[in-house]
């Protein structure tokens, strides 16, 4: 086992599944201790594992957490796929709801936590289709591009405190999230050719670079954007 994280807590918000659950695990691996917020049960987190659904409009459960956190991920996300013209104020709503109120939430309510630890690190959860237009996409890019610039203030506002913040902007990854979207071999093959690298992503690959910007390896990278998406935004295939 790596143990570059014993020690260390850290909380994940929705780790249920996909890239928090591939997350989870390799915070537990490296020695860290977990809690997790959630709307499902988290495998091998009894006891550390708290139930809140981000859009219930409940407090987030704090009461749960330790006095100390050096790190907090925020996961919880979706793809809502239409045209434009069938996207709905209320889509947009609560697009947002989840994306961005959600993680305001959850980093207001454990900031004191996160100050506690004279260090910490916050991750948030973006996506290619922020940088890239896409079609059908313009309720979960304006969502997500709304994070981006949030990473960015509180990178700024919070440096001198020494939390940092950074997100994970990953493409198309093979997660039940985006199962309806990669459900036959054909559709996979067909997603894998619109990225430079060939294929479409697996949960532990953004999982890892989340990981490492919590790791305190990465005490000197803050305010940043990662791509995590086989090289979709910024290279163009053959």
């Amino acid at each position: 086992m790596e143990a570059s994280l014993v020690g260390r807590s850290y909380l994940v918000v929705g780790a249920t599944s996909g890239i928090g659950a591939a997350l989870v695990r390799q915070l537990h691996e490296r020695g860290a201790k977990v809690y997790a917020w959630g709307r499902q049960p988290v495998e091998g987190l009894a006891g550390s594992w708290t139930c809140w659904d981000v859009l219930s409009g409940e407090p987030a459960p704090v009461a749960f957490l330790p006095e100390v956190l050096h790190g907090m991920a925020y996961m919880p996300g979706n793809i809502p796929l239409k045209p434009f013209h069938r996207t709905s104020l209320d889509d947009f709503r609560q697009t947002l709801e989840l994306n961005l109120l959600g993680a305001i939430q959850s980093i207001q309510s454990v900031l004191p936590a996160l100050k506690n630890a004279g260090g910490s690190s916050v991750v948030l959860m973006s996506t290619v289709a922020a940088r890239v237009g896409m079609p059908f996409h313009s309720s979960i890019a304006a969502a997500k591009a709304a994070l981006e610039g949030l990473t960015l203030s509180l990178a700024s506002e919070y440096a001198a405190q020494q939390i940092r913040f950074n997100a994970v902007a990953p493409s198309l990854t093979r997660t039940p999230l985006a199962g309806s979207l990669l459900s036959t071999p054909e559709k996979v093959e067909a997603s894998g050719k619109r990225h430079p690298l060939g294929r479409v992503g697996e949960a532990s690959e953004p999982a890892s670079a989340i990981r490492f910007l919590l790791d305190p390896e990465s005490s000197w990278v803050t305010g940043q954007i990662w791509g995590v998406d086989g090289g979709m935004a910024n290279l163009k295939g053959l």
